[in-house]
């Protein structure tokens, strides 16, 4: 019966989306539950008799003291710290939880009363009435594009670039190439001459090292000469393609408001369709869009970067001290610096840049584990400077310490599953610890609510969403906590992995039979172990527990199995 539920499973996260919005059929998830907790009495009854057997203790003496000496070890030694677990817990929980009413309500409410960017900002076309003097009239634009070996993705984002509609003698296209493959090298070269013999003003920029990565690069970049005649700076990754209006969108904005510094567009994602791990990539990733980003440029005029797909103001960008390489998140970091010197930011969610989501589990663990990492090194390195900083109010100051750095960069990753995957499975193994009903179902109740009613067209699929971010959590745990004490590489940069063009073939699903050397790639030891240890704790809770713990543990364990044998997203794979 274990082995067929691993199975569907396994079938229902590795098989591929469906390519439209609508409800699977096939899965009445609801239905489901109601008939495995009608099913529950007569499951446990059958189940706790062959779980129970090695705990019974009738006749052996032996066996009655190792239970009496776990009864009393239990009771005075594990219980008193499960019990701070738990209330410790709880507290980072409601913070979780009210950051995200928080938002939600602001981010509502922008929506509702259609405070739109137009509205509360100037704009207005960039125009002239002299035709001589039209071209004079747009403003110098410099478009950076950093790449590192993108053979998969070079083409269609140079191509992006130069079709910007924008007066060819008022911008410059950068090509930041750190490529350390020859052979891409001399294509990305060939590309850029070819646009140039078309009339494109593209600079081709090379660097005798990848010192700093990305924020080294465009450090670099931005020291050219030519450079100084730009007051503005568009910065695109590799993997992205804005439409041709992008800059007469976004720039009426920095020149009619001097105080904006950054407007940032969303990103829209060319295969979030192609398996399920992207759709679940998609719902995170339009939460924080439409939610974190939206109420943060609605309450506070301020949020991070995302490192691509924005203009910037050049002044301030040198103003903010500009790019540094002291972490794995310079997009951030350089935000924070231009927000404490007072400068406002602007999100623009109805521009959209089209991109390309990691479409293989070890792809998004990278990118995963920079940004987290990053983030929590990063409060490490600004906490103090934040504290002192003359220009902003003390409001701003608590939200960044707080909201934007604490709770949602520090707390989030950490009590997920410090809580969820830790504390909940242990609390049956002691039963002298209980947790209230509020705290394991209405708070993340709450939270997935919160989340669903911003992404309705993937309601059908939020119980995966919960399962697979419960074991992307220990890999985000990790690496908070190695960006908060600075251990192992938490300065390390892994660029992430774009499929470009391979996109539009067809993609294997993680299948096929590995190989010995991909199967020591795709294998996570750690949550195999840990799986087997929420099988136990679901198993002693159908034995003698009296909650159904079990069912939410069941199904938790099996997605650290599903996900530790590596049977999720696609098998295509450039590394």
């Amino acid at each position: 019966m274990e082995s067929m539920t691993m199975l569907v499973m396994v079938a229902l996260l590795a098989l591929p989306a469906p390519s439209s919005a609508l409800p699977i059929p096939h899965l009445h998830l609801s239905s489901a539950i109601d008939k495995a907790l009608k099913l529950a009495p007569s499951i446990r009854s059958s189940v706790s008799a062959v779980v129970a057997s090695p705990f019974d203790s009738s006749g052996s003496l032996w066996a009655e003291e190792i239970c009496a000496v776990w009864v009393e070890l239990r009771a005075k030694a594990i219980a008193p710290v499960l019990r701070a677990a738990v209330a410790l817990c709880l507290a980072m929980s409601v913070m979780l939880m009210m950051e995200a009413v928080f938002m939600s309500a602001v981010s509502l409410g922008a929506k509702l009363l259609c405070r739109t960017p137009e509205k509360r900002y100037r704009w207005e076309p960039i125009a002239t009435n002299d035709e001589e003097m039209s071209s004079a009239a747009f403003p110098i634009v410099l478009v950076q594009i950093p790449m590192f070996n993108e053979k998969e993705v070079y083409k269609m984002s140079i191509g992006a670039a130069c079709a910007l509609t924008w007066p060819p003698d008022r911008i410059i296209i950068q090509v930041l190439d750190d490529s350390t493959d020859p052979e891409i090298k001399n294509l990305v070269e060939l590309e850029c001459r070819a646009w140039t013999n078309k009339g494109v003003n593209v600079a081709y920029e090379v660097r005798e090292n990848r010192k700093g990565y990305k924020a080294g690069a465009l450090r670099k970049g931005m020291e050219h000469p030519y450079v100084e005649q730009c007051d503005f700076v568009a910065i695109f990754d590799a993997d992205f393609q804005p439409e041709s209006d992008f800059l007469i969108k976004t720039i009426p904005f920095l020149v009619y408001n001097e105080k904006i510094a950054l407007v940032q567009a969303r990103w829209e994602f060319v295969n979030y369709n192609k398996c399920l791990m992207t759709r679940i990539q998609k719902i995170s990733l339009d939460y924080h869009f439409k939610v974190e980003q939206e109420s943060g440029s609605s309450s506070h005029a301020f949020f991070g970067f995302n490192g691509t797909a924005g203009v910037w103001r050049i002044s301030a960008i040198n103003e903010a001290g500009g790019w540094k390489d002291r972490t794995t998140v310079e997009d951030m970091d350089l935000a924070v610096r231009a927000s404490l010197r007072g400068w406002q930011f602007l999100y623009v969610g109805n521009i959209k840049v089209r991109s390309e989501l990691p479409s293989t589990f070890k792809a998004y663990c990278n990118q995963q584990h920079r940004w987290t990492c990053g983030a929590a090194n990063l409060f490490r390195k600004m906490a103090w400077e934040i504290l002192i900083a003359m220009e902003v109010s003390i409001w701003k100051k608590i939200h960044l310490i707080y909201s934007f750095f604490f709770v949602r960069r520090v707390v989030a990753p950490i009590v997920t599953f410090s809580f969820y995957c830790i504390v909940i499975p242990t609390t049956v193994l002691v039963p002298e610890v209980s947790i209230p009903i509020w705290g394991v179902f209405y708070i993340p109740t709450t939270i997935t609510f919160l989340n669903a009613i911003r992404n309705p067209s993937s309601l059908h699929i939020m119980p995966f969403w919960i399962l697979f971010e419960n074991v992307m959590s220990m890999h985000r745990m990790k690496a908070a906590i190695i960006g908060l004490l600075e251990t192992a590489n938490f300065n390390e940069w892994v660029v992430t992995e774009k499929l470009g063009e391979t996109l539009n073939g067809k993609l294997e699903i993680s299948f096929s039979q590995p190989t010995r050397s991909s199967l020591q790639d795709k294998v996570s030891f750690s949550q195999l172990g840990f799986a087997v240890y929420l099988l136990f704790c679901a198993s002693y809770n159908i034995a003698f527990g009296e909650n159904y713990y079990y069912v939410y543990i069941y199904l938790q364990a099996f997605a650290f199995i599903i996900i530790g044998f590596g049977y999720v997203g696609t098998s295509t794979s450039n590394f």
